[in-house]
């Protein structure tokens, strides 16, 4: 939901499979429908399916005498492995690569003979990444009226040479994997081994590297597995809803705390929704969990072994109701056993394992998502659904009064961002809405909404469970100010608030700029404070330049300068439009001796975590008597115009009078 922050890139080996798992995972999901539709085709129609019709299943002669073509095998054969294809080079290169990559997947296809998923795999991205290199060639250096012409006889030509190629080179290779990798499954299969693939499969599920295995080797070769026999067993190695159900259902009787209390919410979504990664986080919690999962999986595919049962197609998001709509039409006791058995056993296990080990770890499901969505890359659909229980997001039942902006201090991110959205929900029409600032560890759960920075809006869940959490990353700026202002309008839709009007009185020249700068007769910026051509080059040295302006005017002692260094540590001050306000940190209030701001402009701009910042602000305040002067910096700044004139300013007066103006 929040914008996107700046990280360390990771290199892992776990990381570097779990994003090529999700790659091949993105052309599939798009198409699971496409799936879906040809497993009813098939499952309905084929010789042995519930309606069988050789004119759609594609067996018998037609009344001509010529072999009926159906829509199975052309749906199989083409429209899969294209749809593949085009979804791969898309993601490359829009829609021109994928264009390019359908054309050279057909070579693949028609050199093959068989669906060809895989080889789509390879081809659809392979013809978005050549294209792509080939456009930027003549990038910018095509005469104007020739465009068309240059891409579509490019694309045209490229496309036709991908085609011979996935024909000659890579057909007969992918073929082959194709063979190998089937021969391998029957091997595992006919030996009785194939159970013991949960033992890689359901830590990998855990750990979010399914993807890879399932979407990458396990679905190409069940589809020519489910072409040949009319079913694989493939399908369900990672899909079967048994293992995760049992663990759950274990916690739901042997539980405690938050973990029991959220359990049979999870067990629907898990069982029913399908959505599998809603249990990783009570896995993460006892990791001996794992062997739960383990012995179910297991069991259930030996159970579909024993049975000689699968799937027609994949079954996908891994509900129950998607595994039976899936069912080959003679596996249905087979299939529905392999459920049960694989939920039973993983909660007898599981139950064992909870019953027998002693820890405390059932409170921590918080951290333990945490955990799971940091494995995962990103953030999971279904955290607030487990952290419902226990101070996760609230749902909205009553109209917006009371919004608080939250950091760790309390007085520089959290005032500049409640400031910006104050003036978006007045200019709305909605004055009487109160937006305030406040320190986390002030919070009380008295407020309708709770905006914090990504990093913080954990650390504010707690107290403040009744309220809309909103996290952000770009104070300054962030989109996700505009869906506030829509909750607030959709809240107090009918309360007869929006339309009022409350224009304070304002002030005028001279007198705008003193009420910028001075409060209660205290100068809370001064001339001397204020610096055009900052020397620092890096955030560090910003950070001191910005504090030893504060400390030479008698604002703070030396340990607010190090406080202001440690807050930013945790969290960064970044607020978006080339501004950053370092502060100190709440436990720092202490060394503030009055309340005082600096300005510090980099006209070249300097590095602050990955972003560019050009001006720098550093403030420390007493009694909120800094927030006039923050509120002005915040008008500026969410106006590109004088955040144009700041950087052109000559003088330190341009500077004070355009803080002054903005109150006029």
């Amino acid at each position: 939901m929040a914008t996107a922050s700046v990280a360390k890139p990771r290199t892992s080996l776990r990381v570097g499979v779990q994003k090529f798992g999700t790659f091949l995972s993105g052309m599939i999901m798009p198409n699971i429908g496409a799936f879906i539709a040809w497993g009813i085709i098939t499952a309905l129609f084929i010789k042995t399916g519930w309606l069988p019709v050789p004119e759609l299943g594609g067996f018998g002669n037609s009344a001509a005498g010529t072999p009926n073509v159906g829509l199975v095998g052309p749906m199989i054969t083409y429209l899969l492995p294209l749809l593949i294809a085009y979804t791969g080079g898309k993601a490359v290169h829009g829609v021109r690569g994928g264009v390019v990559g359908a054309i050279g997947t057909m070579g693949v296809i028609v050199g093959a003979g068989i669906p060809m998923f895989i080889g789509a795999m390879i081809m659809g991205p392979l013809g978005g990444w050549t294209m792509k290199k080939i456009d930027s060639i003549w990038d910018g250096k095509i005469r104007p009226g020739f465009e068309m012409l240059v891409n579509n006889f490019s694309a045209g030509i490229w496309g036709a040479l991908l085609a011979m190629f996935g024909f000659f080179g890579i057909s007969p290779v992918v073929q082959a994997f194709s063979t190998a990798a089937g021969n391998f499954v029957q091997f595992l299969v006919h030996n009785g081994l194939l159970p013991l693939t949960s033992i890689f499969i359901e830590p990998a599920k855990v750990l979010f590297l399914n993807n890879a295995i399932n979407h990458g080797v396990l679905t190409p070769l069940g589809i020519q597995q489910s072409l040949d026999q009319g079913k694989s067993i493939l399908f369900l190695l990672e899909a079967n809803p048994g293992p995760g159900a049992g663990i759950l259902l274990a916690y739901i009787f042997f539980g405690r705390g938050v973990a029991k209390a959220s359990a049979p919410g999870a067990l629907i979504i898990q069982f029913l929704g399908g959505i599998h990664e809603i249990y990783f986080p009570y896995v993460l919690m006892r990791p001996l969990l794992i062997l739960g999962a383990i012995a179910g999986g297991m069991t259930g595919i030996a159970t579909l072994s024993v049975t000689n049962s699968g799937l027609v197609a994949p079954a996908a998001p891994g509900s129950i109701f998607a595994v039976i709509a899936q069912t080959s039409r003679d596996s249905y006791v087979g299939v529905i056993l392999s459920v049960i058995l694989a939920a039973t056993v993983s909660f007898l296990v599981s139950s064992l394992i909870l019953r027998t080990t002693h820890h405390s770890d059932e409170t921590d499901l918080g951290q333990a998502t945490s955990k799971m969505e940091e494995l995962k890359g990103k953030k999971s659909s279904v955290s607030s659904a487990l952290l419902g229980a226990g101070g996760g997001t609230a749902v909205l039942t009553r109209p917006i009064q009371n919004i608080v902006f939250a950091c760790d201090a309390g007085m520089g991110s959290s005032a500049m961002g409640a400031s910006v959205l104050r003036n978006k929900i007045k200019a709305a029409g909605f004055p009487d809405v109160k937006v305030t600032n406040a320190a986390i560890a002030n919070l009380s759960d008295t407020y309708d909404v709770v905006v914090t920075h990504q990093d913080l809006t954990e650390r504010a869940r707690p107290v403040t469970s009744s309220a809309v959490h909103v996290s952000v990353d770009n104070f300054m700026n962030s989109p996700r100010y505009e869906e506030i202002v829509e909750l607030v309008k959709s809240s107090n839709a009918g309360s007869g608030a929006e339309g009022s009007t409350t224009v304070a009185e304002p002030a005028a020249g001279a007198e705008a700029a003193q009420a910028a700068t001075t409060v209660g007769g205290k100068d809370v910026l001064l001339p001397e404070s204020v610096i055009l051509n900052g020397t620092a080059t890096d955030r560090d040295g910003a950070i001191d330049e910005a504090g030893k302006l504060l400390l030479d005017r008698g604002s703070v002692d030396m340990g607010y300068i190090h406080a202001m260094h440690e807050r930013e540590e945790s969290v960064s001050t970044y607020m978006g439009s080339f501004l950053a306000i370092p502060h100190g940190t709440n436990a720092a209030k202490n060394h503030i001796l009055h309340s005082g701001v600096s300005i510090i402009r980099y006209p070249e701009g300097i590095d602050w975590g990955g972003k560019q910042v050009k001006f720098v602000v550093g403030v420390a305040g007493i009694n909120n008597e800094h927030l006039h002067i923050l509120s002005s910096i915040a008008k500026i700044f969410t106006d590109k115009a004088q955040v144009a004139q700041l950087e052109q300013a000559t003088s330190v007066q341009e500077v004070l009078d355009l803080f002054g103006k903005v109150n006029a």
